[in-house]
C-alpha cells in the first residue's frame, strides 16, 4: 500500500501540466495529502484482525455481471487485468470485491452521465448531487443485502469499527489504482478517484 501511494502520487505530479485546466487545482489538493493517505493505509495494522482470506473474483464489477433473463451469471474470474497473476492468485478478503463493486456503482453513473449527448454542458454541475445520491442509495442496497448474507462468516468481522477500517482501506486502494490507470491511459475518468480520495480521507 505505502508503494502504491509513492507510485500513484509521483504519477500525478509528473502529470500533473497534462491535465485539464479545471482538474489542475483539485489534483494540486490532492498531492497536499499523501500523509492523510498513508495514515488511513496505517489504520490496518493497529490491530490484529480476525478474519479469513479466500479466493475471491478479484475484478468485481457491474460490468462482470450478466442478467440471462431469469438469474445473475458472475463471470470474468481471473482477477484483474492490470495486476501480474502471481498478485492475482493470492487470497485476500473479500472485501476488496465489496469495494470494487461499490466503486461500479459511482463509475457506471458518473460514465454514463458525462457520455449523454442529450445533456448541456452549463448543466453539468446542477445534476452531480443526484448522480452521488443515486450511487449512496445503490451502493446502500448492495452492502445491506451483502450483510445480511455473509452475517456470521468468518471473512466478515463482527465488530463494526473494524469492518469499516477494511472497507475504507479497500475503497482508497480501489479509488488510488483507478486514478494511477487514469493516469497512464489518456486520462479519462480521472476526476471520479480523485473526488473519491478526497472523500474518503476526510
Amino acid at each position: 500500500m505505502v508503494s502504491l501511494v509513492r507510485e500513484v502520487f509521483q504519477n500525478l505530479k509528473r502529470n500533473l501540466s497534462r491535465l485539464p485546466t479545471d482538474l489542475q487545482p483539485e489534483a494540486e489538493e490532492l498531492l497536499k495529502h499523501r500523509d492523510d493517505v498513508l495514515a488511513i493505509f496505517k489504520k490496518i495494522y493497529n490491530k490484529k484482525l480476525d478474519v479469513w482470506k479466500i479466493r475471491i473474483h478479484g475484478f468485481y464489477n457491474l460490468s462482470q455481471i450478466l442478467f440471462t433473463g431469469k438469474d445473475l451469471v458472475i463471470q470474468g474470474y481471473g482477477g484483474d487485468p492490470l495486476r501480474p497473476y502471481s498478485e492475482r492468485r493470492l487470497k485476500r478478503s473479500p472485501l476488496h470485491d465489496v469495494a470494487t463493486m461499490l466503486r461500479s456503482f459511482h463509475n457506471v453513473v458518473f460514465e454514463g452521465f458525462h457520455a449523454n449527448h442529450h445533456i448541456l454542458k452549463d448543466n453539468l454541475p446542477k445534476y452531480i448531487p443526484f448522480l452521488r445520491l443515486w450511487a449512496h442509495y445503490m451502493g446502500g442496497f448492495y452492502m445491506k443485502a451483502y450483510l445480511e448474507t455473509v452475517k456470521g462468516s468468518q471473512f466478515v468481522p463482527p465488530d463494526t469499527a473494524d469492518f469499516r477500517v477494511m472497507l475504507q482501506t479497500y475503497l482508497l486502494e480501489k479509488s488510488l489504482l483507478e486514478l494511477n490507470h487514469s493516469l497512464n491511459d489518456g486520462l479519462n475518468s480521472i476526476i471520479m478517484p480523485i473526488r473519491t480520495i478526497k472523500i474518503i480521507i476526510k
